[in-house]
């Protein structure tokens, strides 16, 4: 789904619980209405982010594996264990540099089993940007700091 002004407030909830009853599948999309689905670029070299997401994805959160990690297709294969249940789905992050030299990262998460995830996969993908974002924050950081005390 698609809308011209971002949502907020009920017709956003809404569309997550719409959203978490009928699909198994979560993609990052630009002009995505929840703001959490939307991929990020970032003005840091290629493999540095490459490296943080692969970090991440090999255990670096709960109940995440690495699968496969291919740097030349800018591609990270994973599977996320869910904590209960323990449902092995599908993660899918794709790092490119978009057409400003821009490290751009784009991220798929899919249930194998089910027709509805109650939203667990887009959660999944919040708290996955959630926290590269951070990393990405923190590792900035510490370049400046010893940039700036060389």
């Amino acid at each position: 789904m698609r809308y011209e002004a971002p949502l907020s407030g009920a017709r956003l909830w809404l569309l997550r619980c719409t959203r978490a009853l009928t699909e198994n599948e979560a993609t990052t999309d630009s002009e995505a209405a929840d703001p959490r689905l939307r991929g990020r670029t970032y003005g840091v070299p290629f493999q540095e982010v490459w490296t943080l997401a692969k970090r991440l994805a090999d255990a670096g959160l709960r109940g995440w594996s690495l699968v496969e990690a291919d740097d030349q297709e800018g591609r990270i294969v994973a599977e996320a264990r869910t904590r209960r249940l323990e449902f092995v789905d599908d993660v899918e992050i794709r790092v490119t540099l978009d057409d400003d030299a821009q490290t751009r990262v784009e991220m798929t998460s899919r249930s194998r089993v089910g027709r509805a995830d109650l939203g667990a996969n887009a959660r999944r993908i919040h708290r996955f940007f959630r926290r590269l974002d951070h990393e990405m924050g923190a590792s900035r950081s510490r370049a400046g700091r010893s940039r700036g005390s060389e």
